[in-house]
């Protein structure tokens, strides 16, 4: 059994910490619809969601992880030391949008931060082109899918059910989204649960305790006891967000939203693509709210929401590059 060193355990806690703020940022997509149509309570919703994120990330396989773990930048040049710049570029710029209610992509910032710091490592040779390739497609197929298919199921509940009284609607749907929220727990654990366990095994592989990149059981578990634990203590600025701000939400709207955005995730991780559950739910809502008329988003919000995504690569692939080059300099 290999010495366990400092550095190894400081790049775990970290990566269990940034594992934690994907629960309170990221992981609150699953759930916001669910809560705002007062279909659950917020203590019910973060239970279910809890449970349903983990059913996800233990029975998802390894894909995903595999992606992030071996495919974003060369593993042959990234140590410790770049793992961990990469966990503080997600823990300081998600924890600074999460304290103004704004969701951010932890995929997109973890990539990025892979990035930036093997950036400053070794330079752009480091980058995997393969792996990128996959989540430029996910950066695509998350919003373009989620909001078509938000707007479309939407669209085609509305012909179906155009004679119905919105009582009987409200009760159906409301049975129907206890279905389609755990539908999107289970699915963001598939996607997004799986980032950091390749991260963590990763980890556990550079500090010598695996000798190939194969991902173990309790690495699942953890990092999905950790992130549900993010979203019990501090996914409610999120889901106030998401489930109030961006458009007025009835169950049959959270129902569209969270199928519709769920077959999306579901699709990506079956063929192995890294995808936001965040741009993927957010755009699903945006969606579902077109459906009634275009001023019915309030766009002013999901400026914000927009502006939080395209600012990710940069600012987290700057403080990763950054810590990266100070551990270097003091190091020497």
């Amino acid at each position: 059994m290999p010495e366990v060193s400092l550095g190894l355990i400081l790049v775990i806690l970290l990566i269990l910490w940034a594992e934690f703020v994907n629960g309170w940022t990221d992981a609150p997509n699953a759930i916001a619809t669910v809560v705002s149509t007062r279909v659950l309570t917020p203590i019910q919703a973060v239970i279910m969601a809890s449970l349903f994120n983990l059913a996800g990330v233990l029975l998802a396989g390894t894909a995903v992880a595999t992606v992030i773990g071996k495919g974003i930048v060369d593993p042959s040049v990234i140590d410790l030391t770049t793992v961990g710049a990469a966990m503080c570029g997600i823990i300081i710029y998600s924890t600074v949008a999460w304290y103004y209610g704004i969701p951010t992509s932890e995929s997109h910032a973890l990539v990025s931060g892979l990035a930036g710091a093997g950036l400053a490592k070794a330079g752009p040779s480091v980058l995997l082109w393969a792996g990128w390739q996959k989540v430029i497609i996910g950066l695509f197929f998350g919003v373009l899918l989620g909001f078509l298919g938000g707007l479309i199921l939407m669209s085609l509940i509305q012909v179906l059910f155009r004679r119905s009284h919105p009582g009987t609607m409200r009760g159906v749907f409301g049975k129907l989204q206890m279905f389609s929220a755990a539908f999107m727990a289970f699915s963001h654990g598939t996607n997004d649960g799986q980032k950091f366990i390749g991260v963590f095994t990763l980890a556990l592989v550079l500090g010598g305790f695996l000798p190939a990149f194969k991902v173990p059981l309790g690495v699942i578990l953890l990092c999905g006891l950790v992130m549900a634990l993010g979203t019990m203590v501090g996914g409610w600025r999120i889901i106030k967000t998401m489930g109030f701000k961006i458009t007025n939400l009835e169950p049959v709207h959270g129902f569209s939203a969270e199928t519709g955005a769920a077959c999306t995730i579901e699709l990506a991780t079956r063929i192995g693509i890294p995808l936001s559950t965040t741009h993927t739910i957010n755009s699903a809502i945006m969606g579902v709210g077109a459906t009634r008329r275009f001023s019915a988003v309030r766009w002013g919000v999901t400026g914000n929401i927009v502006l939080a995504w395209l600012f990710t690569f940069p600012v987290c692939g700057a403080i990763a590059w950054t810590v990266t080059k100070l551990v270097l300099l003091i190091s020497k």
